[in-house]
């Protein structure tokens, strides 16, 4: 978690009802944010078992237009945007020249010329200022993230709890889709993806709006089981299922190839920034991948930059790591060198000073049903 300094960091439009819900507030990319309400383990087990909500108001926003949008952004990004129909999205990524990550995001076609970014956090000045600096005659891009408050509502009865508040007014899209319609006079933005491996949808409302449709949805669905959820559990949730973090799991020095995330990007579809490095290292070898590791035996939870040791040697660091609620074990990823990188290969975690053992096992941690 980044920090800040008081003076520096930024508050959501939810800051109040967080704090009428009890919410333990703490720094993180910059921002002021609710790391738990009831405890970490409740709320993670209320998304994988109930529904859980989180504040996502943090996260960016971009409307990118015009009649070559669609042309410009399939150079900016790794996924193949002319496969986008209106109201389909896609998870992507953001590269720079050496092909590492600068950010990875969501993209939804919302019209012909018009296209909906989610970006993260931390680095809406950053993605902006890149996209910015290379615009052409045709697309125009627009920062609208101080507009937007935003919620993740996410869990196996989430969709119980859309209809009882949002009923016929908007359908839920499909998995990956987005939807936007006049509810009661505002106008609200649904995006049928989330952080958990659960069911679930980002609702997306007015700024000022908020705080009502936060504490609407924790109050009306206290019949489903719903709890606030903060930060720590949406991060258990996500290494989980081993979604990555970036500036964690992902970085500006290692391709989304070597994150083993090819599964986002169109090699096929014609030159982006980034490719090339891409196409090399598909040519000659990956050097290195991203790995997930489970702790054998006995110890304290992993947490993120503790030295991984193989054969003795420290030859690494956890990125993302902790102590996973669903399993009761503690789980965590790192990059290795490839002939490392196999099912089975023991490793040691460095934790305060003493080693413990590990081993490398197939992702995702977790796996519903």
């Amino acid at each position: 978690m980044a920090n800040s300094s008081d003076a520096d960091i930024k508050q959501t439009p939810l800051r109040e009802v967080h704090e009428k819900f009890g919410a333990r507030m703490v720094p993180f990319a910059g921002w002021n944010m609710p790391v738990q309400y009831s405890g970490i383990k409740a709320e993670h087990l209320a998304v994988r078992n109930d529904v859980g909500v989180f504040d996502i108001s943090h996260m960016g926003q971009f409307i990118v237009s015009g009649e070559n949008a669609g042309a410009w952004l399939n150079r900016q990004l790794t996924a193949d945007i002319n496969k986008l129909g209106d109201g389909q999205g896609q998870y992507t990524f953001m590269l720079n020249e050496q092909g590492g990550v600068i950010d990875d995001l969501i993209i939804y076609r919302t019209a012909a010329d018009s296209y909906f970014m989610v970006v993260n956090a931390s680095m809406i000045d950053e993605d902006y200022a890149w996209l910015a600096g290379k615009l052409e005659d045709g697309v125009t891009l627009e920062n609208h993230s101080d507009a937007w408050a935003g919620l993740a509502v996410q869990g196996p009865k989430s969709s119980d709890l859309y209809s009882k508040l949002i009923g016929d007014a908007l359908a839920l899209p499909p998995r990956n889709g987005i939807a936007t319609a006049e509810v009661d006079g505002e106008t609200i933005v649904v995006c049928r993806t989330g952080y958990t491996g659960e069911d679930g949808y980002e609702f997306f409302c007015a700024s000022e709006q908020g705080p009502k449709w936060f504490e609407r949805f924790v109050t009306e669905g206290e019949e489903f089981g719903c709890l606030p959820c903060g930060l720590g559990a949406r991060d258990s949730l996500r290494l989980e299922v081993c979604y990555p973090l970036n500036g964690s799991d992902l970085s500006p020095t290692r391709t989304p190839l070597q994150a083993g995330l090819k599964f986002a990007v169109a090699m096929d579809k014609g030159e982006f920034t980034g490719r090339s490095v891409l196409a090399k290292q598909l040519e000659e070898g990956l050097g290195e991948r991203l790995v997930a590791f489970k702790m054998v035996g006995k110890s304290p939870p992993p947490r993120p930059h503790y030295p991984v040791a193989v054969n003795g040697e420290i030859i690494s660091e956890a990125c993302s790591a902790g102590l996973s609620p669903s399993l009761n074990e503690g789980i965590g990823m790192t990059y290795l060198p490839t002939e490392l990188a196999k099912i089975g290969t023991q490793i040691e975690i460095d934790i305060r000073g003493r080693r413990f053992n590990a081993e490398i096992v197939k992702k995702p941690f977790y796996k519903k049903g």
